[in-house]
């Protein structure tokens, strides 16, 4: 696989909590010499991202984001002020407690709650795979299928663990054909994004691939 069909699945990430827009900036820089499929940046730069790539990029922002245990309400205002602000895709991470107390339905009309508010843009679910058992893995690919989310997301990046190629295969099996899936956390070479996307990931949640291009790019 070409790197450049890698570079093209990429959601070329900054969620460090002391990033500076001078640090977005360059990944902005980055992702669009790399032509990646976005930038995942902090909501609070979303406007001043947007403003300085224009049509040229995908802003991408995080919502209750990472625990994912603000109130729906809160979830759906951050949503729509992000989108107001030029956001283009939405990764929201859902209530994980109550898929632990078994309150799928909750979860369920958390997710269309935020599917109405973000109308035609992408929306990604995060269940954050490291706090899931199998069976509740399962359960939320179901979960995210019923919600008419574009995609499922293993990971924030920030919990116990990053994606898996097991988390992957099992999405792919359980979610209908209709949701994409979106690998994150943890993924330090190329050679498993390319196994990522073979088991069925189309986007990858990672700031080391274009990383690991520009060093190859200076060693020659």
């Amino acid at each position: 696989m070409d790197t450049q069909k890698i570079c093209s699945m990429v959601d070329h990430t900054l969620l460090k909590q002391d990033a500076t827009w001078a640090q977005i900036q360059k990944i902005c820089d980055d992702a669009m010499h790399y032509h990646t499929a976005s930038v995942c940046i902090p909501a609070s730069y979303v406007k001043q991202a947007k403003d300085y790539v224009g049509d040229r990029m995908a802003v991408c922002t995080v919502i209750g984001f990472p625990n994912g245990y603000t109130t729906t309400a809160a979830k759906v205002f951050e949503a729509k002020d992000a989108l107001a602000n030029g956001a283009d895709e939405i990764d929201m991470v859902i209530n994980i407690g109550w898929v632990k107390d078994g309150l799928y339905d909750k979860v369920l009309d958390e997710i269309q709650q935020l599917r109405k508010a973000c109308g035609n843009h992408i929306l990604k679910v995060i269940i954050e795979t490291c706090l899931l058992t199998e069976e509740e893995k399962i359960h939320m690919c179901k979960v995210v299928t019923e919600s008419g989310a574009d995609f499922i997301k293993t990971s924030t990046g920030f919990s116990e663990g990053g994606a898996t190629f097991a988390d992957v295969a099992l999405f792919r099996k359980y979610v209908g054909p209709q949701v994409r899936i979106k690998a994150a956390g943890g993924i330090a070479s190329l050679a498993d994004a390319q196994k990522f996307i073979e088991l069925g990931a189309s986007r990858l949640g990672t700031s080391r691939i274009i990383k690991i291009l520009k060093k190859q790019e200076a060693q020659g």
